[in-house]
């Protein structure tokens, strides 16, 4: 039995766990994060070519779909670079002026996407004014800039497949680099996710925005991209909204200090939606996350451990209210 009414410790708890420690999260590199989760953005342009065994992977699937748009027949869309593709691409590259080569190089890449580039609307006469931040909505697939907590600026984006979905929770950007690579157009401003290497960037495939077909990250067009790049600075606050979800395998593991990942951010969310968990979502089980945890495992009559164990998830769902993600697909 607790010594005092729930609405008077929910009051303690809050500056508790605003002032113990909202700067001791475990510090998780991205290196680390990648290495143990397997997870970053595979936003990569290789080159394409028919080899044994079969070159296969997303961009192989982008490539075979962007042919079916343009009227080409790459055969089964398998993410499989084989003879049927193969043959598509030297039948576009004829029909393009291209150099007949079969494979799928920078200039048959860039050729993909001529006609998909979005130009530019009337552009703002003058960067933000206030506080910028950046707000995601995977669902209708729109990044918002935010100037003061209000609407400066909307663009399209794409976001992660369902297999490989794009980040939810409260991030911060952490680097601005250019040039990272075809696949990730001209300008790249990565997050401090803690599980893998995940970033807003520009694309060399401007024909999926508005789509679900990264790997995880946000693409724009790199005439957007632009704009947002000039006007963020590490340390821009960035909300990814959507579904929650998580990496094969761990979901409803035992959480403690020291975990990190996507089940996290759903108990932070959980935890957040009830009133008990004041701080950024971010993935990171730190001593505000077991803190809270505490609490509502004590109000709740279940042991108070500061770990989520199954009794703590079931509970987290049935309060919370935020539906539990499908089963991931193999």
């Amino acid at each position: 039995m607790l010594p005092c009414s729930k609405g008077f410790l929910r009051q303690l708890l809050i500056p508790i766990l605003i002032l113990s420690g909202l700067t001791m999260a475990p510090q998780v590199s991205i290196a680390q994060a990648t290495l143990q989760t397997g997870l970053e953005c595979g936003d990569t342009c290789r080159e394409l070519y028919l080899t044994k065994p079969y070159l296969q992977g997303n961009d192989v699937l982008e490539l075979q779909m962007r042919l079916i748009e343009l009227g080409f027949d790459p055969g089964p869309c398998d993410g499989i670079y084989g003879p049927r593709t193969a043959a598509a691409v030297h039948v576009y590259q004829k029909t393009n002026q291209l150099p007949l080569t079969g494979r799928v190089g920078f200039l048959t890449w860039f050729s993909l996407g001529q006609g998909c580039e979005r130009p530019v609307n009337t552009q703002p006469s003058a960067p933000p004014r206030g506080k910028v931040s950046i707000v995601i909505d995977t669902g209708k697939r729109v990044l918002t800039v935010m100037s003061d907590n209000k609407v400066f600026r909307q663009f399209p984006v794409a976001v992660g497949k369902p297999k490989a979905p794009t980040p939810v929770g409260d991030w911060k950007i952490i680097h601005k680099g250019y040039n990272w690579g075809d696949g990730f157009g001209i300008r790249w401003l990565g997050l401090n996710v803690p599980w893998g290497t995940y970033g807003i960037h520009g694309t060399n495939k401007p024909w999926t925005i508005g789509t679900a077909a990264s790997a995880g990250c946000i693409r724009m067009f790199n005439e957007d991209v632009l704009q947002v790049f000039e006007w963020v600075e590490p340390g821009t606050p960035v909300k990814i909204t959507g579904p929650p979800h998580w990496i094969t395998k761990i979901w409803r593991r035992p959480l403690e200090e020291g975990c990190f990942g996507p089940d996290v951010v759903y108990v932070q969310l959980s935890l957040r939606k009830l009133g008990l968990y004041p701080a950024p979502c971010d993935g990171r089980y730190n001593n505000l996350t077991a803190l809270a945890v505490r609490y509502f495992q004590a109000s709740a009559g279940l042991a108070a451990t500061g770990e989520v164990d199954e009794p703590t998830y079931r509970l987290l769902q049935k309060k919370g209210g935020i539906s539990v993600p499908p089963d991931p697909e193999p």
